[in-house]
Parts: structure tokens; sequence; C-alpha cells
């Protein structure tokens, strides 16, 4: 457990909602740690985590449908706090006794999109933030509705849709919210979960990253013991702040690999080297594997099969190079909170995977090492947050993300030692054209994507027919979503010019204007 006190934390139950994460982002904003479990394993979470207080999460499913999900019925007999959002105010009140229906076309639809709630009672969860007769903004997303409260609870708060938008339970301290107070569009919904989970559940809102640095490195102690540990770094923030923090716990148990699998972005290798031998000081072991990488990857088009070669590729060299060490106890990786939400299905059973991490999913039986992961239950910002916390400078920390599998998944189609070389040069202009005009801080990422489609176009007299290069760039908190960067056109015109008068090979830039959802930041 993350914190010092293992109860000082919240439990939330996913259901399957697309926006679980951000409840644990307003949890953790609140100073208070907190876990995501699929409903399916709440009630082993629960026993490990001993929360302060539970939270329910919507769902895209509906509680009159049959065999849709429920949450454990020991969550109810726990005696700790719980606020159900949206579905989970509805199988909250179905579980203990009320009634959900169905909206019923041209009967009651639902409820979708801004709404206001009137205060009708005071609450522990409006504390300090509303009062009676007062009106607020909300934001609503169900076709379901309480119809009828379980015995216990009352209404607090009313809508045009929702006759039941909060209920409450003062004496069990059971809330329910039918708008979702975790995403922005509800303006006061971070301090109403920070209510809850600050009052209600009393916990005390000092979890920080020196905290977490803290009992990390201890329990990274505990794990380890004698054994050794070697660390997958990719060049990117994730791997090296696990491998400095595993360093502080460790020592010399720990080598460093640095896998250049000719999928890097300009200069990585060296940059990296730099980092680790003269700044740090921790036994860095550099592997050249570019040639059996874009050989393996030759003819490659599928991104999910291209993603597995590279996972399944680096657990290889790994393997090899713990061997000419004299063997390892521990592989350690970067590995994030959203890598395993996006590869782990919230049923805990077969679902559809948005993408594959290839650094999520365990290792192969056939290596007797055990995984070291002390990001596990970090989002992007924190980990960058940890890294100042180990002392890393911001210009390293403050880095765009790079992915494990690196440019593969910034090409298209098939991936060639040619079509790496581009790219490299493209994405390089690029960043230092973000850079040159002040910008790079204020994106969360950008990079060039090399796409497998030739256009015709004319420079000087002659025809060319070259490659297509896609520009990206987003804004986010934590990668979980996404908007575009809204450069202008001048900007853009500019790294066009360059990119096609200094690289051969590109005659085209386009500019992908896709916010996360629909699309993922990376193109593959």
């Amino acid at each position: 457990m993350i914190s010092d006190s293992a109860s000082d934390s919240i439990l939330i139950v996913d259901f399957g909602s697309q926006v679980t994460q951000l409840i644990a982002r307003r949890v953790r904003e609140a100073g208070v740690y907190s876990e995501i479990a699929p409903f399916t394993q709440a009630e082993a979470a629960f026993a490990r985590m001993k929360p302060r207080g539970v939270i329910l999460s919507g769902s895209p499913a509906g509680v009159p449908e049959e065999g849709s999900p429920r949450a454990p019925q020991m969550l109810f007999d726990a005696g700790v706090p719980i606020l159900g959002i949206c579905y989970g105010q509805q199988v909250m009140s179905h579980q203990l006794g009320g009634r959900v229906e169905a909206g019923r076309d041209g009967e009651w639809d639902g409820e979708f999109g801004r709404a206001f709630i009137t205060i009708t009672e005071n609450c522990a969860l409006f504390e300090g933030l509303w009062q009676v007769g007062e009106r607020h903004q909300v934001w609503m997303s169900h076709g379901d509705k309480v119809t009828e409260f379980a015995p216990g609870f009352r209404i607090v708060a009313v809508s045009d849709g929702a006759p039941f938008a909060v209920i409450a339970d003062e004496e069990r301290r059971f809330y329910g919210t039918q708008f979702h107070p975790e995403v922005v569009h509800t303006p006061d919904g971070g301090k109403l979960i920070a209510n809850f989970v600050r009052h209600v559940c009393g916990c005390s809102g000092d979890w920080t990253m020196a905290a977490y640095r803290e009992t990390k490195v201890r329990e990274i102690r505990e794990q380890v013991g004698s054994g050794k540990v070697i660390c997958g770094l990719s060049g990117g923030v994730d791997s090296s702040v696990a491998a400095i923090l595993i360093h502080e716990a460790i020592g010399d148990q720990l080598t460093c690999v640095f896998v250049d699998h000719g999928l890097l972005r300009l200069n990585e290798r060296a940059q990296v080297e730099t980092l680790f031998r003269d700044h740090y000081n921790i036994p860095l072991v550099v592997v050249d594997a570019k040639r059996r990488f874009i050989e393996g990857l030759a003819g490659e088009t599928d991104p999910e099969k291209k993603r597995k070669f590279i996972g399944g590729e680096f657990i290889t060299v790994f393997e090899e190079e713990a061997a000419r060490l004299g063997g390892a106890d521990f592989l350690a990786q970067g590995t994030l909170y959203p890598d395993v939400i996006e590869s782990v299905s919230f049923t805990g059973g077969p679902s559809v995977t948005i993408k594959s991490h290839h650094n999520v999913g365990g290792l192969p039986e056939r290596m007797n090492m055990k995984l070291v992961e002390p990001l596990r239950e970090l989002f992007k910002d924190e980990v960058r947050e940890l890294g100042r916390e180990l002392g890393l400078d911001d210009r390293f920390v403050g880095r765009h993300p790079f992915p494990g599998p690196g440019l593969a998944i910034r090409i298209p189609g098939e991936v060639t030692q040619e079509r790496c070389d581009i790219l490299r040069k493209a994405d390089a202009i690029y960043l230092e054209e973000i850079r040159n005009a002040g910008l790079y801080d204020a994106i969360w990422q950008a990079f060039a994507v090399l796409l497998p489609v030739k256009t015709v176009g004319v420079m000087g007299d002659y025809r060319t027919y070259d490659s297509v290069c896609a520009l990206r760039a987003v804004t986010s908190i934590d990668g979980m979503t996404a908007d575009i960067y809204p450069f202008d056109a001048g900007f853009l015109s500019q790294v066009a010019t360059r990119i096609i008068n200094e690289v051969k090979g590109i005659n085209r830039v386009v500019y992908d204007y896709t916010s996360k959802p629909p699309g993922t930041i990376e193109w593959e």
C-alpha cells in the first residue's frame, strides 16, 4: 500500500466508465491516495487496501439490463462511506432496496450534457460549498434513472430530469450523485469529491510525492532484498524516473540496460548515456540491437503485432543481458497507471483492448525474474513530480512522452531503416521549431508521423513522388484525454517548409486535428 497509514486511501470501483480515471485524479488532487479496481476484483482490493471510503463509478451498462455489473455486497456492509456516481448511484439504490428504471422512448429518453441542480437540503457533501436553494451547473450522462430511493436515503438535490440528483443516507454515510462530479463540466465537482474524501471519510489529505518516494523506497528494499535488478531504459521520463528511484533504494544491486533498437529519436542514445553514467553514476549497459529489431519488423504492418514483437524482443534482450551479468532476480519497468488502465479489461474478462502496452501483462514463464514497477500507480504528471522530488533537471523531467516501441508506432505500415531515418530528421526539425517558438512546455506531446502514403509534388522544375509527414501536438494533464494544440498557420507553414527542404523523402506535410477521444495520442 502506498500511504503510510494503510487505511488513508480511497477505493474506486470501476464499472466501465470512460472517465473512471478522472475520479482517481480528483481524489489525488485532494491529497488522498486512490486506486481503481474492476468491480470483479473490488472485494480483494478492499481487503488489501483497507480504505477509508469507496467510490462507485459510472458505466455504459444499465442497471435494469440483465447481467449488468453489481457491487460486492460486502462493501455496503463494511461500515465505510460510499459515494455512488451516476451508475454507481443507481446500482447502490437498486442493491439497497430502491428502484431504477430504463428511459422509455417518448416518456423520458435520458439526460445528457450540461444541467442544473437545485439544492433542497443540507448535506455533508455540500459543506462549505453549496447552500439550500442554490442552483449549480453539473454534467449529466444517463439513460436510466432512480425512481424510488432505498430505505434510509433522502433527496438533497434535484434537476429537471433527475428528481434524485443527489441522495444521502447520513447515518450510514452513503451518498449518490446522478451527475458526474469528476469531469471539468461540473465546475465544483472536484471540491465535492474533496468534501467526500476529506470530511466524510476523514482522510488527512497529506499524500505527497515525498511520502510516495519514502514509501516506495522502503517497498523496493523489502521486495528486492539482496537480489539483483535490471531496469529497461527506453530513453523516456518514465523508465528514467523508475531507475533513479530504484537506485536510491538498492544502489549497485541495480543495472540499467538501454536497448538501442534503432527506433529512437535523434541523439537519444547519447543523452541517456550522459545522464546515467556521468550525472547519476548508475551502472549502465548499452545494447546495440538495431539490426535485430529492424529485421524482425520487416514486412509487418499490423500495429498490434508490431507492439507485441517489440515487447517480446525487449524481454529477450533483457534475458540475454541478465545472463551475461551473472543472473538477475528482478526486471524493473516504468509502467504507469494509464498503461494499466488501457491494457486491462474492467470486467476482468474478454473485452475490447484499445491497444497493448509493451510493458504491461507480466513476463514470459521462461524468465525467472519478477517485476519491479514502482510507478504503476502513478499518472504521467505525478511521475514528473516524482522526478523533480528525486532531483532530476526540469529540462529532462519536462520532456514530452516517448513510447517504448519508439518510432515503430509513428510509422504506420512497414518499418524500415530508411523510413526511420527520414522520420527521425523530420521529428527533430519539428521539435526544434517548437522550442524556438517557446511552445515546448505548453504542449503535452508533439511528434511527427511518417505515413505509408506517397503523393505527387514539384520541387524546382521536377516532379516528385515522396512520402507524407503528419504533425501531431496535444495538450493534456495525464495522457488519458487530450486536445489538439492550436498552432497558428504561420508556424505550421514554417515547419512544413523546413521539413520538405531539409528531409529527403518527404514532399508533403499535414497537421492532425484529432482529439483523444476519439483518437489516441499516438497513431498506432
